[in-house]
């Protein structure tokens, strides 16, 4: 673990250094850079992990932006903090060799969330994305361009905390930006199961299978 780079992290190397695919992996609200090693290991067996730790701390629990109340959030906050965790990114990629073009993130809610804002607002730097609860915090002015990268969605249908239609608007946000888009709806709250984590490593194999 090390706070090289401007944010907290950890790094978990390639099991299959052949592979030259890297997880950045988004912990939710309260969490940190441990939280979702495991995850990552059984959705991507083979990559490097990085695990960055949020840099807003909301009552003590780490976040990776503010939020002014439950599902209110200022949109130049989190595009900087997405512009933020980009040049992290980036700088690990130099720092730990890593090739730039086979980046994927993982995101939990929070995590989930800004790893989206990330691909909206540096199209590119990641090819793409597993977003696990997310829902719609930053709406770029700027239309992106999301050509060839790939998004995959997965939502509660009893989620107290995201609105479906929120989840829906950023799903045809992505479709307009001309990403992949694939939308997962699961019998589950804002929790996660065991199901929806095999779906992700398939969706991800078939998008290995195809590069």
């Amino acid at each position: 673990m090390t706070d090289d780079l401007g944010f907290i992290h950890r790094v978990v190397p390639a099991k299959n250094s052949s592979s030259g695919e890297t997880l950045v992996v988004l912990h939710g609200t309260g969490g940190d850079e441990n939280d979702l090693i495991g995850i990552g290991q059984a959705i991507a067996p083979d990559a490097a992990i990085v695990s960055p730790r949020g840099n807003v701390l909301e009552a003590g629990a780490p976040r990776f932006f503010k939020r002014l109340a439950e599902g209110v959030f200022d949109p130049k906050e989190v595009r900087s903090r997405a512009e933020e965790l980009a040049l992290f990114i980036r700088a690990a990629v130099i720092t730990y060799r890593l090739d730039p073009t086979r980046v994927f993130a993982l995101g939990y809610s929070n995590g989930a969330n800004i790893a989206s804002a990330v691909m909206l607002v540096e199209p590119g730097i990641l090819q793409g994305a597993i977003l696990f609860r997310p829902m719609l915090v930053y709406e770029p002015s700027e239309k992106s361009d999301l050509t060839g990268s790939a998004v995959f969605i997965s939502a509660g249908r009893m989620d107290p905390i995201v609105p479906a239609a929120s989840v829906e608007r950023l799903a045809e946000l992505f479709e307009s930006a001309r990403a992949e888009v694939t939308l997962k709806w699961q019998l589950a709250g804002h929790n996660l199961v065991p199901s929806e984590v095999s779906e992700a490593a398939d969706w991800l194999a078939l998008r290995r299978a195809r590069v």
